[in-house]
């Protein structure tokens, strides 16, 4: 990498979306990127958090300072779906895996910084701000940001009310140039656009991922048993996900496999080629050199969805 040009398209490699693109090439014709990544600890990790990792891994090639926030107090806030007393060992799990996950792909762990919310969302100046951020937002744009991430429920709690706020200050308490995370975050994003500067800090750069699709066709969700593959499932548990995953011949839309090997198995793969084994009455081993090739195959059912399942197992 030795062009801002350069590192600017590794880094929007897959994303569906940046918010003050402009801005991230002047940094980067100037300086390396700040950056950070955020996951708040509440259900169990699992394998489509190789999506923001291998993005993860882009960013560090592309020279950037990447933070890994574990955001503990957030879980907490977000309907309690991390209760006070499990807060710690829960944060403690979180960071073994991801690091554990990182390692997997070959990002060195030396080049990142890892963070807890709460070593400085506790904080006097923090807390401050949390009430100056109050006395500007009002609760319609509040529960409007956090619509897609915060659960929903027919009687919100305040605690869910603030999770935007709070996640907007991290920006500027991280001190980072930019926020990377999934489009479902879109709405909390826009809202600390506009939201710091009325507090007199910069408003900063977002970095999107699209969400891949859950092995049921929606959303891969820690609260959905059949959406996901848990990264603690067993041999036997992963092939019967794998058997009933939503798959159909053709449709590329709403296929979570796809989607992976588009997002995380080709971004990673030294060899570049994803290769499906088949025997020669079915037409022979297939190699892809390239996700466009694969996805084009399965859309013209040249693939079949046995196949690619059988494929994707054994990576």
């Amino acid at each position: 990498m030795t062009t801002p040009e350069e590192k600017l398209s590794l880094m929007k490699r897959n994303l569906q979306e940046i918010i003050g693109e402009d801005r991230l090439l002047t940094i980067l014709k100037e300086r390396d990127v700040k950056i950070y990544w955020g996951t708040a600890t509440t259900g169990k990790p699992h394998v489509a958090y190789f999506v923001p990792m291998s993005k993860i891994a882009d960013f560090l090639k592309a020279g950037c300072e990447v933070t890994i926030l574990f955001a503990d107090l957030h879980a907490f806030l977000d309907n309690m779906k991390a209760p006070w007393e499990l807060l710690a060992l829960r944060t403690e799990y979180y960071a073994n895996v991801i690091k554990a996950m990182l390692r997997s792909i070959g990002v060195p762990l030396e080049k990142l910084k890892f963070v807890k919310g709460t070593d400085y969302q506790l904080s006097r100046e923090y807390t401050l701000d949390v009430y100056r951020l109050s006395s500007v937002v009002t609760e319609h744009d509040a529960h409007k940001a956090g619509a897609e991430v915060v659960k929903q429920v027919d009687h919100p709690l305040l605690a869910g009310l603030l999770y935007p706020g709070l996640q907007a200050l991290d920006e500027e308490y991280l001190k980072v140039d930019a926020q990377f995370g999934g489009v479902d975050q879109r709405k909390i994003f826009t809202f600390a656009e506009k939201c710091l500067p009325s507090l007199g800090y910069q408003k900063r750069i977002h970095l999107m991922n699209p969400m891949v699709p859950g092995l049921t066709g929606g959303k891969m969700s820690s609260s959905e048993e059949a959406s996901k593959i848990d990264l603690l499932d067993s041999a036997a548990q992963v092939k019967k996900k794998l058997k009933l995953a939503f798959c159909e011949p053709g449709n590329v839309k709403d296929n979570g496999l796809l989607s992976f090997v588009k997002h995380v198995l080709f971004p990673l793969n030294i060899q570049h080629e994803f290769v499906v084994e088949r025997k020669e009455e079915n037409g022979g081993t297939l190699v892809f050199k390239n996700y466009e090739d694969l996805e084009s195959s399965f859309a013209e059912e040249k693939l079949h969805p046995g196949d690619l399942k059988s494929a994707w197992r054994s990576r």
